[in-house]
């Protein structure tokens, strides 16, 4: 047994732990991270949100040699897949971003202990590692950064083989002939969307009455339409209620609008949303507050636990289960930590769902503000009218702000459209600063771009869009 001291120990090396550890360092705090996996970078890097949008941009790729080259005037010969190449080039991406944050980990002089952490009481954590062998690290501060883990449906158990999560389905040897996707969320939605252009039928059942219920709601429906124009089939009003093999095959039981429906496939794809990691760390030897219901632990508005020298971050804390969010919290948890007093605004996060068109948005939808009795205007522009979208030939969706109707501040902004992801941020910096669509609507923007159709938008809350 080793006894270290630090000023900051983070346990757990996802995008929010290893985010606040170089932000510890860089603030001259004598920093250790604790990570059990073999490669820095957390769910994220490993088996989310980096292997997903390698293998999304794989077969947006595969999809357009097939369908789309020719309009360009591009002759292709057959069109064939290579997986195993595919699943090769997603690896060297995680490899490579991995090994750069372990050379920032040296070059920041972040130590780096293998294991798994566990708070042993105040100012403590025990490091097991591989071969049983126990490291006892002393801290003044700790910051939590376990994540998540996968959510599972207690009528399917995930088998790994035929019922399987979104860890098995970035890396299946071919795309199944039918894959049922259970659950219309963000990850579902993306995954079903991979292995639909790589030659699955794919079918989304979902327990709720629409997709995306967290996002926009026109929005999230013109993405659902645009889904199942690509050939994905939805059945809402869904609950899954057990699973069998036929055969070689896999069938599924459910109820729809109070029938008994089944539905046969070669795998099914568990997608019911995320559950932190808060178990097996020594939360509750310690008495770290958590929420009964859905195991998080509890922080105030700077990130601290209601344990002295204890902060936690991600997705282990409230808010949107997403790697940027556990980022900002890691910075401003070691800021904090240092004498700061930063925080991290969760009405401003940014979501975005990765098909094809992408979805952003960021702010108040309409229902929430329907719902809170909020006075709101709303402009709306299609990329139909954009001539940068033209030209890529990417004219479907559009883009929504609301601004409230007295004070013309920007109150939420949606994005359904080519490049939404890079598009979202430019809202998220408006809302940031309060800003009004007036501020947008005289700001400049490139022509011909696709962010001239965000500017439009912002003419039209006060109906005067040029270009429409």
């Amino acid at each position: 047994m080793n006894n270290q001291s630090y000023d900051v120990a983070v346990l757990g090396g996802g995008p929010g732990g290893y985010v606040a550890a170089i932000r510890a360092a860089q603030l001259g705090l004598k920093t250790v991270c604790v990570e059990s996996r073999p490669l820095l970078g957390g769910t994220c890097l490993n088996v989310g949100c980096i292997p997903s949008k390698a293998l999304l941009e794989s077969s947006e790729l595969f999809l357009m040699a097939s369908k789309s080259f020719a309009s360009h005037g591009i002759k292709v010969g057959a069109i064939s897949l290579d997986l195993p190449a595919m699943m090769g080039r997603k690896g060297k991406i995680i490899q490579g971003l991995g090994d750069g944050i372990s050379s920032l980990f040296k070059k920041n002089k972040i130590d780096l202990i293998r294991g798994k952490g566990r708070l042993e009481g105040a100012g403590k954590i025990s490091v097991t590692g591989e071969s049983g062998e126990k490291n006892i690290l002393q801290a003044h501060n700790i910051i939590l950064a376990t994540g998540s883990e996968t959510a599972s449906l207690p009528s399917l158990p995930v088998d790994g083989q035929q019922v399987i999560g979104s860890t098995e389905a970035l890396s299946l040897s071919e795309p199944p002939k039918d894959l049922l996707v259970i659950g219309a969320g963000f990850i579902g939605l993306e995954l079903g969307s991979v292995w639909k252009r790589l030659g699955s039928n794919v079918v989304v059942l979902e327990f709720l009455p629409k997709a995306l219920p967290q996002c926009d709601g026109e929005m999230a429906h013109l993405l659902q339409r645009s889904l199942e124009k690509q050939g994905l089939s939805f059945s809402f009003e869904t609950r899954v209620t057990g699973g069998r093999k036929s055969g070689s095959r896999l069938e599924i039981q459910a109820e729809r609008n109070g029938k008994k429906v089944e539905f046969l496939a070669d795998k099914a794809l568990v997608c019911v949303g995320r559950k932190a990691n808060s178990t097996g760390i020594g939360l509750e030897e310690l008495g770290v507050q958590k929420d009964p219901k859905t195991g998080q632990v509890l922080v105030d508005a700077y990130l601290r636990t209601n344990v002295s020298g204890v902060y936690a971050i991600g997705d282990l804390v409230p808010g949107p289960m997403l790697a940027h969010k556990a980022e900002d919290e890691g910075i401003a948890a070691a800021e904090n930590i240092a004498g700061g007093k930063s925080k991290v605004h969760h009405e401003n996060i940014p979501s975005v769902v990765y098909t094809w068109p992408e979805l952003a948005g960021v702010g108040k939808t309409e229902e929430q503000l329907q719902n809170e009795g909020i006075p709101y205007r709303a402009g709306k522009f299609p990329f139909l009218a954009n001539s940068r979208a033209r030209t890529m030939g990417e004219t479907e969706g559009w883009v929504k702000i609301l601004a409230h109707e007295k004070t013309d501040r920007v109150l939420g902004a949606h994005i359904f459209g080519p490049r939404a992801s890079e598009m979202i941020s430019e809202a998220v910096a408006w809302i940031e600063t309060q800003s009004s669509s007036q501020d947008i609507a005289m700001t400049c923007h490139a022509h011909p771009s696709l962010s001239e159709a965000f500017r439009e938008a912002a003419l039209a809350v006060s109906k005067k869009a040029i270009h429409i």
